[in-house]
């Protein structure tokens, strides 16, 4: 059996490419809620915020007190987590959010590994001194 092996630059473009391309698939909603991902570099943690909402008949995600459509893009009104994860790694605050007493303000599966892969990025940066960008 013959195998090539790519130059890990080749590599690293072909992973890179991949993500983007599932970057770009329609994703539901999680009706638990969102959650916004931050660096306390003083206090050398990750911070995981989360914020309720409603999801509407067309899929949109409101403010559950207001009834406000949540917008990805701009500064809309200030709002307040509803709950806050702080750990110094991203299994720490993984653990948080999953396991013992609740409440665990996730209900899809999607959304669970897409934080788990956002707080991995989220402490590669603190651990490096980078900023951290949510995606």
């Amino acid at each position: 059996m013959t195998t090539t092996q790519e130059a890990p630059a080749s590599i690293a473009s072909s992973i890179d490419a991949l993500d983007q391309r599932l970057s770009k698939r329609f994703i539901a909603l999680d009706p638990s809620g969102y959650f916004l991902i931050k660096l306390d570099r003083d206090a050398a943690e990750l911070v995981l915020e989360h914020y309720g909402n409603t999801i509407d008949e067309k899929g949109l995600a409101r403010d559950s007190d207001t009834g406000e459509v949540l917008s990805c893009k701009g500064e809309t009104s200030p709002r307040r987590p509803s709950a806050v994860f702080r750990g110094r790694t991203a299994k720490q605050v993984g653990i948080q959010l999953t396991e013992g007493e609740g409440p665990h303000p996730l209900s899809r599966l999607d959304h669970a590994l897409y934080l788990g892969r956002e707080l991995q990025k989220a402490e590669q940066c603190l651990k490096d001194g980078r900023r951290y960008t949510q995606d």
